[in-house]
């Protein structure tokens, strides 16, 4: 365990899915010394994956920070609530006395697989709820507090390789993750005078829980169980990858870390590909 983030405040979105990356960033979070402040949605969001069945969503992570000496509470709270978002701000600053570092991990990913031409405008606007107005809004309020304490921060937003890539079926989704990166942009711009960091993350194939209501569908229609299309997914995948695997969640931990440590201070409006060699641009 580190110590570069001691005494420092994390709140992180998007945190209780068990094979999540806000779970996986949370606990790298309090390992490298800070304490942490968990949302989501979902108190304790259900896993396609065997095994998962008895997972404590956000009360599992809050016991996890904890087993590593570092303090952490749990608000639920949906990005595109503001009120929520508000009131898990405010719990923050109630129990912590400041937020440091913002890591907004929550997402959605919609149908796959659709065409525009077949879309639902109901699915979009949930994707631009959540994914847009979601990542614009938790900023909103955690800026607030980092711009009135005065004293720096850091955001980091997780956007997606799709955000830079043609993505035929998933228009909606990516289209929500290229406005994640202007966001990124244009708040790191708006920050700057505060010494506040913004950048974005875009990562390629990783195997989490965002890819489990398409698992289940695809393993439906082809008669196999979700285990058996996972195994072929994974393949598939790993093969369109130069390092020949898909990601894993302690790969975004460890740049999640990278960003919001000291040694990222004169990063500020990027938006960095964490695709394994899929992306280079």
């Amino acid at each position: 365990m580190g110590n570069a983030l001691s005494g420092k405040v994390a709140f992180v979105t998007g945190a209780a899915a068990k094979r999540g990356m806000g779970r996986a960033v949370a606990v790298r979070m309090a390992m490298e010394g800070a304490d942490v402040m968990v949302t989501d949605k979902f108190a304790a969001p259900k896993s396609a994956w065997a095994g998962d069945e008895k997972w404590q969503g956000l009360a599992g992570v809050v016991k996890e920070i904890e087993s590593v000496g570092r303090k952490a509470i749990s608000a639920v709270a949906g990005v595109e609530n503001s009120k929520e978002v508000e009131a898990a701000v405010k719990a923050t600053i109630d129990k912590f006395g400041k937020i440091d570092i913002l890591i907004n991990c929550a997402g959605t990913r919609g149908p796959v697989g659709v065409n525009i031409a077949d879309g639902d405008e109901k699915d979009w606007r949930q994707l631009f709820d959540v994914n847009t107005l979601g990542a614009m809004i938790v900023s909103k309020y955690v800026a607030k507090e980092m711009i009135r304490r005065n004293e720096g921060g850091k955001i980091v937003h997780i956007a997606s390789a799709a955000g830079k890539l043609p993505c035929p079926g998933s228009a909606a989704y990516a289209a929500s993750k290229w406005a994640v990166i202007g966001i990124t942009q244009a708040l790191a711009m708006e920050l700057a005078p505060y010494k506040i960091n913004v950048n974005a993350i875009n990562p390629g194939f990783f195997a989490t829980n965002l890819r489990d209501d398409d698992a289940t569908a695809h393993s439906r229609e082809k008669g196999i169980t979700v285990e058996q299309f996972r195994e072929e997914e994974y393949k598939m995948l790993s093969n369109m990858v130069p390092l020949k695997r898909m990601g894993t969640v302690e790969d975004i931990a460890d740049l999640v870390y990278f960003l919001v440590s000291e040694q990222s201070k004169y990063l500020t409006g990027l938006a960095i590909n964490i695709t394994g060699g899929t992306l280079m641009h």
